[in-house]
């Protein structure tokens, strides 16, 4: 993997330990929340993560884009389904969302350095 996505991971981490350090119980059951909604249910997880990424690319939200990229990776997505994945973050969200597919494209493509 290339120096984008350890930088990206590093800080992710790093920050996640520490706001859990002093954390309420309702941010960890949020942070929970989140860990358990990606897990296999009706939708398996590889979709979710590509529902994931969509969401986060029509909200602009370039760290969610980065996560929902490395989980795709992770679940096996190809460039071609991941191509349908940006076609409809790009239809639904617009040409606002340009900038951020450029970002997730450079950032996919460190994923598998």
């Amino acid at each position: 993997m290339g120096q984008l996505v350890e930088e990206f991971n590093d800080y992710r981490s790093k920050m996640n330990d520490r706001i859990m350090e002093t954390a309420n119980t309702n941010i960890k059951r949020f942070f929970a929340l989140d860990t358990t909604t990606y897990a296999d249910g009706a939708l398996n997880v590889k979709t979710k993560e590509m529902l994931g990424l969509v969401a986060s690319m029509v909200l602009r939200c370039d760290d969610c884009i980065k996560y929902h990229l490395e989980k795709c990776y992770d679940e096996g997505v190809t460039n071609e389904e991941l191509n349908e994945v940006f076609m409809i973050a790009n239809l639904v969200g617009g040409s606002i969302v340009i900038p951020h597919y450029r970002r997730a494209v450079e950032y996919w493509d460190e994923l598998s350095l």
